[in-house]
């Protein structure tokens, strides 16, 4: 496997901290230099003034928040960078007590996961923010078609397990919004996380598919057992996640596969 398959999204992080040379920890500089997700220019010059402004610009709002009330010492820190996120974009509803939209609640998972991976809060945000935004827009016509694309893999994977599957009218009732739209936060571990997002930053959301599959198929034998759709979803909602790094490793060879090696394939 090439270098570059084997990084991770914790790569993000660590080269602009200066944590240079430690195997895994390649640097933010990676996902960042080359702008994808255009947190920082392409141009390392600039980086430190950039990053001064981001800091800058974290904190007038997240001052603006307190000011009105938003957000205090005891917010949780996933829902101060939502709140961030929402009045920056033009979303924040007029109380904190409205009730949570669906987008929201996509939010907050990956936020929670992201803050798994990386300590400084400035940080942090800018990296949900940019990833949340590119699932918004850059992948916003794609992720609708990933449902379909998952059975299409599955059914030339195992076509047994897919016709297990629509017998019990599970198909349409599989957690595609926990894999395609929360891109499995919640579901996989850190570790895991990282070597998937890693290739959706890159370019492919096509990677979220073959993780998908390659659940279905690891645990075969469980789900054919289950003969009803909520056993179904229930078990893949929670699947055992001492497996998740063999399940990303054989979802990648999967990938690679069917796609060939997709560079910066959706």
């Amino acid at each position: 496997m090439t270098e570059d398959s084997q990084r991770n999204f914790r790569s993000v992080y660590y080269e602009k901290v200066g944590f240079r040379g430690v195997e895994e920890k390649k640097s933010l500089e990676i996902l960042l230099k080359d702008d994808r997700l255009g947190i920082l220019p392409p141009h390392h010059e600039s980086h430190a003034q950039v990053m001064m402004y981001r800091k800058e610009q974290y904190c007038d709002v997240l001052h603006a928040l307190e000011v009105v009330r938003f957000v205090s010492d005891a917010t949780p820190q996933v829902e101060v960078y939502l709140r961030m996120y929402q009045l920056e974009s033009g979303k924040l509803p007029r109380s904190p007590s409205f009730p949570l939209e669906p987008e929201d609640e996509v939010f907050l998972a990956i936020a929670k996961a992201v803050e798994e991976m990386v300590e400084d809060s400035v940080d942090c945000y800018w990296i949900i923010r940019c990833f949340v935004n590119q699932l918004n827009n850059k992948y916003r016509e794609f992720l609708p078609q990933l449902p379909k694309a998952f059975e299409q893999y599955l059914n030339l994977e195992d076509s047994r397990l897919l016709s297990h599957l629509k017998t019990c009218s599970a198909l349409s009732r599989l957690p595609y919004d926990l894999w395609f739209k929360r891109c499995f936060a919640g579901c996989l571990p850190e570790s895991s996380l990282q070597r998937v997002w890693d290739k959706v930053v890159s370019g492919s959301c096509k990677i979220l598919v073959f993780v998908a599959v390659e659940i279905l198929l690891t645990f075969k034998i469980k789900v054919m057992a289950l003969n009803s759709a909520e056993k179904i979803t229930k078990f893949l909602e929670n699947i055992p996640r001492d497996s998740s790094d063999a399940i990303v490793s054989k979802a990648i060879d999967l990938w690679h596969k069917h796609c060939g090696t997709p560079v910066h394939s959706a």
